[in-house]
Protein backbone atom coordinates (compact mmCIF):
# COMPACT_ATOMS: atom_id res chain seq x y z
CA UNK A 1 0.00 0.00 0.00
CA UNK A 2 1.10 3.26 -0.90
CA UNK A 3 1.02 5.28 2.31
CA UNK A 4 2.91 8.31 1.03
CA UNK A 5 0.46 8.56 -1.74
CA UNK A 6 -2.64 8.08 0.38
CA UNK A 7 -1.18 10.96 3.00
CA UNK A 8 -0.96 13.17 -0.13
CA UNK A 9 -4.25 12.55 -1.55
CA UNK A 10 -5.76 13.07 2.11
CA UNK A 11 -3.63 16.97 2.68
CA UNK A 12 -4.83 17.77 -1.25
CA UNK A 13 -8.67 16.95 -0.34
CA UNK A 14 -8.31 18.88 2.91
CA UNK A 15 -7.84 21.70 0.88
CA UNK A 16 -10.60 21.52 -1.42
CA UNK A 17 -13.09 20.03 0.54
CA UNK A 18 -14.24 21.37 4.46
CA UNK A 19 -14.28 17.68 6.21
CA UNK A 20 -12.08 14.94 5.22
CA UNK A 21 -10.03 13.26 7.81
CA UNK A 22 -7.32 9.91 7.31
CA UNK A 23 -8.36 7.19 9.79
CA UNK A 24 -5.60 4.29 10.86
CA UNK A 25 -7.49 0.65 9.71
CA UNK A 26 -7.19 -2.33 11.50
CA UNK A 27 -4.32 -3.87 8.87
CA UNK A 28 -2.17 -1.05 9.39
CA UNK A 29 -3.04 1.18 6.05
CA UNK A 30 -5.38 4.51 5.91
CA UNK A 31 -8.86 5.38 5.72
CA UNK A 32 -10.81 8.52 4.62
CA UNK A 33 -14.17 10.00 6.10
CA UNK A 34 -15.72 12.45 4.51
CA UNK A 35 -18.77 14.76 5.50
CA UNK A 36 -20.57 15.98 2.11
CA UNK A 37 -23.97 18.35 2.58
CA UNK A 38 -26.13 18.01 -0.42
CA UNK A 39 -29.59 20.26 -0.62
CA UNK A 40 -31.04 17.45 1.30
CA UNK A 41 -28.70 16.11 3.61
CA UNK A 42 -25.51 15.26 5.41
CA UNK A 43 -23.38 12.26 4.46
CA UNK A 44 -20.53 10.66 5.45
CA UNK A 45 -18.28 8.37 3.21
CA UNK A 46 -16.17 6.12 4.16
CA UNK A 47 -13.74 5.75 1.72
CA UNK A 48 -10.76 2.53 1.83
CA UNK A 49 -7.90 2.17 -0.15
CA UNK A 50 -6.82 -0.91 -2.20
CA UNK A 51 -3.97 -2.34 -1.10
CA UNK A 52 -2.97 -1.50 -5.17
CA UNK A 53 -3.60 2.06 -4.79
CA UNK A 54 -3.25 4.03 -7.04
CA UNK A 55 -3.36 1.69 -9.31
CA UNK A 56 -7.00 0.31 -8.28
CA UNK A 57 -9.33 2.51 -7.05
CA UNK A 58 -11.02 3.09 -3.72
CA UNK A 59 -13.73 1.92 -2.79
CA UNK A 60 -16.72 4.56 -1.50
CA UNK A 61 -19.41 3.26 1.47
CA UNK A 62 -21.83 5.74 2.79
CA UNK A 63 -21.86 5.61 6.22
CA UNK A 64 -24.74 7.72 7.65
CA UNK A 65 -27.48 8.15 6.75
CA UNK A 66 -28.51 4.25 5.56
CA UNK A 67 -29.31 4.61 2.18
CA UNK A 68 -32.82 2.58 0.30
CA UNK A 69 -31.96 0.71 -2.17
CA UNK A 70 -31.07 2.18 -5.61
CA UNK A 71 -29.36 1.68 -8.61
CA UNK A 72 -25.58 2.06 -8.97
CA UNK A 73 -24.43 0.44 -5.98
CA UNK A 74 -22.93 -2.98 -5.74
CA UNK A 75 -23.51 -5.64 -3.55
CA UNK A 76 -21.47 -4.93 -0.96
CA UNK A 77 -23.60 -1.20 -0.72
CA UNK A 78 -20.58 0.57 -2.01
CA UNK A 79 -21.19 3.17 -4.53
CA UNK A 80 -20.74 2.93 -8.67
CA UNK A 81 -19.03 6.88 -8.96
CA UNK A 82 -16.97 5.04 -11.81
CA UNK A 83 -16.77 2.14 -13.85
CA UNK A 84 -13.89 0.49 -12.80
CA UNK A 85 -12.05 0.58 -16.24
CA UNK A 86 -12.04 4.34 -16.58
CA UNK A 87 -9.81 4.50 -13.55
CA UNK A 88 -6.95 6.28 -13.87
CA UNK A 89 -3.91 6.37 -11.58
CA UNK A 90 -2.35 9.27 -13.25
CA UNK A 91 -5.24 11.34 -13.46
CA UNK A 92 -7.54 10.14 -10.71
CA UNK A 93 -7.09 11.06 -6.57
CA UNK A 94 -8.87 10.80 -3.38
CA UNK A 95 -10.40 14.53 -4.54
CA UNK A 96 -11.75 13.02 -7.69
CA UNK A 97 -12.97 10.24 -6.01
CA UNK A 98 -15.17 12.75 -3.97
CA UNK A 99 -16.36 15.00 -6.34
CA UNK A 100 -17.64 11.79 -8.34
CA UNK A 101 -19.40 10.39 -4.54
CA UNK A 102 -20.62 14.22 -4.66
CA UNK A 103 -22.17 13.89 -8.13
CA UNK A 104 -23.50 9.74 -7.08
CA UNK A 105 -25.46 11.40 -3.78
CA UNK A 106 -27.35 14.03 -6.25
CA UNK A 107 -28.27 11.43 -8.29
CA UNK A 108 -29.28 9.60 -5.51
CA UNK A 109 -31.42 12.12 -4.34
CA UNK A 110 -33.16 12.60 -8.02
CA UNK A 111 -33.84 8.82 -7.89
CA UNK A 112 -35.39 9.06 -3.96
CA UNK A 113 -37.75 11.71 -5.64
CA UNK A 114 -38.90 10.66 -8.94
CA UNK A 115 -37.73 7.11 -9.24
CA UNK A 116 -35.49 7.17 -12.22
CA UNK A 117 -31.70 7.73 -12.05
CA UNK A 118 -30.76 10.51 -13.98
CA UNK A 119 -27.79 9.77 -16.90
CA UNK A 120 -26.87 6.87 -18.63
CA UNK A 121 -25.19 3.56 -16.77
CA UNK A 122 -22.68 1.04 -18.07
CA UNK A 123 -23.15 -2.72 -17.16
CA UNK A 124 -19.87 -4.23 -15.21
Amino acid sequence: MNLARIRGDIAAAQQYFDYVEGWPTAEGGLMAVVALQTSMRLYTLGVSFPESYPNAMPEVHVRKPSLSPSPHRYPNDRICYLHPHMWNPGRHNLTFVIKRAAKWLGKYEVYRQTGKWPGAGLDH
